[in-house]
């Protein structure tokens, strides 16, 4: 008789606790062991909130169902006070406690870690006039003095400003904007009283200063009056964003600070739940993978660039956008005109990289109104790949070269996955049959010279109850094979993951498989995309 996989880690797991059985016998018999401790990730760091701690549950211990009941019983076990609990975009908490009693929380077993929370603000630097929405619907300098879009304008879409609020009564919106939740004040209504949000949303999706003319906007307020907020109550924000997001839908995070694996995780919970994620690169002039979200790989980081291409800078080099290889791509962010809270007619016009992101999602959007199946790594792919390439100049090392340009969407939106040398997506679907022959979904490289690089990105998404089940590979051109995933071991219900792999060794012409095998029985399902970005 067959016995079920499952069947057999029960036995496992039952052998594991039988040992941990007798060692803890024997610690009875022998000194008191000390209370064990953990660490704390990001403690001291610049920005840290002294004694709020964020905790993230290990997925396959806590269901998300039992978060609030565990988090309840550790904020207590080891006297916190309980502030937010996360089940979607992550799982976890956060609570204020002594530093003490938080590193031995970091020791429980269900526990994958715990971080010190930490403050995020805007990325916004006051200057001023509107060109923006000019520059994303061509490819070349001078500008034309239009801006064509597409009739569907947004339309069917909706988008989420993770920010200081929205003046939801503003006459640009039309009535098309409503409140989220306040993470601040705790309540439904999240007004806007320092006006960065309003002008976000603004740039995403106002009558005049919108990039998607129709999209449906909902405010979810994450920062104060100052602009500033605690990485706990934007996490809180990303988790409601995962659990009520209307498909198909963008976010949009104008906000950073310094780099948070919890804030790191939650956006990749946004994006896993099927919104596109739009977040900024930071305003400081330094590489964007010391930040978070910005260094998020799955999410599109924008860089901000004037009305020169050239990348922007407000204030010396300190006030600057960041660049860098965990930059997706650029768009204006410098002296953009938009909607203001002060008033149901008020603008002002600020830049930063702030300003930039939210054309990012305004054109995310309009892909979403045109082509509403796909999943966020398309979007991601289709912007980067019908971006404008080589006009951009002082960008820095290691950045692309990829000015957004939304103009393929007046066409109809083209093929997302079509692949160029820098990349590309299928998003056919293929069948994974349960226990059975390994499967493949292939992108062809053309016409292209040189080599891979040593972190390309491979992006997986798969639709399958059981994910232990699956093997997965990358096979380049040469048949060399990269390993992805083993089978066994922890499990999830479906798959989006983006991984890092060093193709430097392969040309990049030629045909790319992602080969996934389910080794197991009892379980099957499908390929849902496969994703290379050079």
């Amino acid at each position: 008789m067959r016995q079920h996989h499952r069947s057999r880690r029960r036995v496992a797991g039952a052998c594991v606790l039988a040992g941990v059985t007798a060692l803890a016998a024997f610690a009875v018999a022998g000194n008191a062991a000390a209370t064990p401790e953990g660490e704390i990730r990001g403690a001291g760091a610049e920005g840290a909130v002294d004694g709020s701690y964020i905790v993230v549950f290990e997925d396959s211990d806590v269901r998300a169902q039992a978060v609030p009941a565990e988090a309840r019983a550790l904020a207590s076990k080891y006297k916190g006070q309980l502030r937010f609990t996360y089940d979607t975009a992550l799982r976890g908490f956060s609570a204020t406690m002594s530093e003490r009693q938080a590193r031995r929380l970091a020791a429980e077993p269900n526990v994958a870690y715990v971080e010190q929370d930490k403050f995020a603000k805007v990325v916004g630097t006051q200057t001023n006039p509107p060109w923006g929405l000019d520059r994303i619907d061509e490819a070349d300098l001078p500008m034309d003095g239009k801006f064509t879009y597409p009739d569907t304008a947004g339309g069917g879409v909706t988008a989420y400003v993770l920010d200081t609020g929205v003046r939801t009564t503003h006459n640009e919106f039309e009535s098309r904007a409503a409140n989220g939740y306040d993470f601040i004040d705790n309540d439904p209504v999240a007004n806007d009283c320092n006006g960065h949000g309003t002008h976000v949303a603004g740039t995403i999706g106002s009558k005049t200063y919108g990039v998607a003319k129709k999209v449906d906007l909902v405010g979810v307020r994450v920062l104060n009056c100052q602009g500033s907020g605690q990485y706990s109550q934007i996490i809180a924000g990303m988790d409601w964003v995962s659990d009520n997001a209307q498909l198909p839908a963008v976010a949009n995070m104008s906000l950073g600070g310094g780099a948070s694996s919890a804030v790191d995780d939650a956006a990749r919970g946004i994006i896993a739940s099927g919104v596109t994620l739009a977040v900024a690169a930071g305003n400081s002039g330094v590489d964007a993978c010391q930040t978070s979200p910005a260094r998020t790989g799955e999410a599109i980081t924008v860089g901000a660039s004037d009305q020169q291409d050239r990348r922007s800078i407000w204030r010396g080099e300190s006030v600057s956008s960041n660049w860098g290889r965990c930059l997706d791509i650029w768009a204006p962010g410098t002296e953009i005109k938009s909607t203001w809270s002060t008033g149901d007619s008020a603008t002002n016009t600020i830049g930063g990289t702030s300003m930039a992101t939210p054309h990012v999602a305004g054109a995310a959007a309009l892909h979403l109104a045109a082509k509403q199946d796909d999943s966020p790594r398309q979007v991601r792919d289709a912007l980067v790949n019908n971006a404008t390439s080589g006009v951009l100049t002082d960008i820095k090392t290691g950045s692309p070269n990829e000015l957004l340009n939304m103009s393929y969407l007046n066409d109809g939106g083209g093929d997302p996955g079509d692949p160029t040398c820098a990349g590309g997506t299928n998003g056919d679907d293929v069948s994974i049959p349960d226990s059975g022959a390994a499967v493949t979904s292939e992108l062809t490289f053309t016409g292209c010279e040189g080599k891979g690089t040593t972190d390309t990105s491979v992006a997986v998404a798969i639709k399958h109850t059981y994910t232990g089940d699956l093997k997965i590979e990358l096979v380049g051109p040469s048949g060399k094979v990269y390993g992805l995933k083993t089978a066994g071991g922890e499990s999830t219900i479906d798959l989006t993951k983006t991984y890092a792999v060093d193709t430097s060794s392969e040309n990049r012409a030629g045909t790319w498989k992602l080969r996934v095998q389910d080794v197991y029985d009892y379980d099957e399902g499908t390929i849902d995309s496969f994703g290379v970005t050079f």
